[in-house]
């Protein structure tokens, strides 16, 4: 009972039902009465116009937008993600292709390493070989010389003995000699 003497009362000293300095509720004077009147006016002219209605239809249409927009946005989120997982397996396979570019530039190069050391050593064996065939050709010529020598040598050694124990008409008897023998083995 306390509760419902204290529910009423509070009722009846709401701000509506307060008059202002004296004077009655239903007067010019009160402000609560003017606003709550202006109130009750324009909430009866915008159901007039319909204006609730079309406020929730623009805002169905918003909502209808948005929904668009965030299916629109799911589904470019859901490309991106596959284009990024493309990009991620098509750099995986760039860093394994790299990689094996690398082994085989590795292998190619050990390759022509190897090829050109062989080819070095062959040419430094053919080098050789050339300046050894030099010093065998060199020495050869020098032996030949050394033995023209020798023999021009001893033929003018021969030579000077021979005329030293040779008169004139042993010489001209050899010379006649050589020149018989000479003619013999021409014809």
């Amino acid at each position: 009972m306390i509760t419902r003497v204290l529910a009423a009362s509070l009722l009846l000293a709401s701000p509506a039902f307060a008059a202002v300095e004296g004077k009655p509720f239903f007067s010019l004077y009160n402000t609560d009465l003017i606003v709550l009147t202006a109130f009750i006016l324009f909430s009866g002219v915008l159901i007039y116009f319909k204006v609730p209605a079309k406020v929730s239809s623009l805002l169905d249409a918003r909502a209808v937008t948005i929904r668009s927009e965030l299916d629109e946005a799911r589904r470019l989120r859901e490309e991106a993600l596959e284009l990024n997982a493309s990009f991620e397996r098509k750099q995986a396979e760039v860093k394994q292709e790299a990689a094996r570019i690398v082994e085989k530039a590795k292998a190619d190069a050990q390759l022509v390493a190897e090829q050109t050391k062989a080819d070095i050593e062959a040419s430094i064996t053919r080098r050789l070989k050339a300046a050894e065939d030099q010093i065998s050709s060199a020495e050869a010529t020098a032996l030949r010389d050394v033995r023209n020598t020798a023999v021009s040598v001893a033929i003018a050694a021969a030579g000077d003995v021979l005329s030293k124990q040779m008169d004139e008409a042993q010489s001209d008897a050899l010379f006649q000699k050589v020149l018989s023998t000479t003619q013999e083995q021409l014809h």
